[in-house]
């Protein structure tokens, strides 16, 4: 199926519910009122409980339990609260996901957004964009799934969802992969374009004319937290270590053969 008529299959690229909608026109803004961006996320409850089991959870490890919107955008900053919510939509919006086991997709997806910011934080690279981008980084993968879910049942008897090789697979099948998809919906979300061509381009990131140095940030996490989903040894992740771009961007080789940490937000 190319992917014009993948997506506008039913479901396949939802539209912006207006909690999204509204989250994402603060990109667009200098100064954005937390406290109101709170209080707004808080009348919707199915938002509110997805948000506060995600802070609460291990990955971010809080000092103490927060119980409400504010508490949350008081302990973890706007940003961080931003990508969960808009996470949270995008999980509504695939509930029912055939062939994806949707608990761990979300899991590596969050993996992947610390370690852009991890990476993007000492090369200058804005590391608020790449947390986001990050997180979202993968849709594509539902969009496809849900489009067309007989054909990707096939593929993932061969190359499972999470695996490094994943994008080759279904470029080689499709012409196509998750990055194009996951651009798409972006786009049609009106997500801030260095976001949107980060995730276009997230697979070959200098292959392109539009180079966004955030698609080279993604590549790179995206790699390490695939390795991790699919348990690579130490040989392993230096075998698969992406030299040239990780060379380009500035990327310390050694900072990534570690356990990343997760880091604080700004505020």
């Amino acid at each position: 199926m190319k992917l014009e008529a993948l997506l506008k299959q039913p479901r396949a690229l939802p539209t912006a519910p207006d909690a999204a909608a509204r989250l994402i026109e603060t990109f667009y803004q200098e100064d954005v009122d937390t406290q109101k961006v709170a209080d707004y996320i808080a009348m919707d409850p199915v938002l509110t409980a997805k948000l506060l089991k995600q802070a609460n959870s291990a990955f971010f490890g809080l000092a103490r339990a927060v119980s409400t919107v504010r508490e949350a955008m008081n302990m973890l900053g706007l940003i961080k609260v931003r990508a969960l919510v808009i996470g949270a939509v995008l999980d509504q919006s695939f509930h029912a996901v055939p062939g994806m086991k949707l608990e761990q997709f979300w899991s590596y997806s969050l993996n992947t957004a610390n370690l852009s910011r991890y990476i993007a934080k000492p090369i200058k690279i804005d590391e608020n964009t790449a947390f986001t981008a990050g997180l979202v980084h993968s849709i594509g993968e539902l969009i496809m799934h849900v489009g067309m879910p007989e054909a990707m049942a096939q593929l993932n008897e061969t190359v499972e969802p999470l695996s490094i090789k994943r994008a080759d697979a279904e470029r080689s099948v499709f012409g196509y992969c998750y990055a194009d998809a996951g651009a798409a919906l972006a786009k049609d979300w009106k997500f801030p374009k260095p976001m949107v061509d980060a995730i276009r381009h997230q697979i070959a990131p200098f292959e392109n004319d539009t180079y966004e140095p955030i698609a080279g940030v993604i590549h790179m996490a995206a790699w390490r937290a695939r390795a991790e989903e699919r348990k690579l040894s130490g040989q392993q992740l230096i075998v698969t270590y992406p030299d040239e771009i990780g060379e380009v961007l500035g990327v310390d080789p050694d900072s990534l053969m570690d356990d990343v940490p997760v880091l604080q937000p700004n505020r």
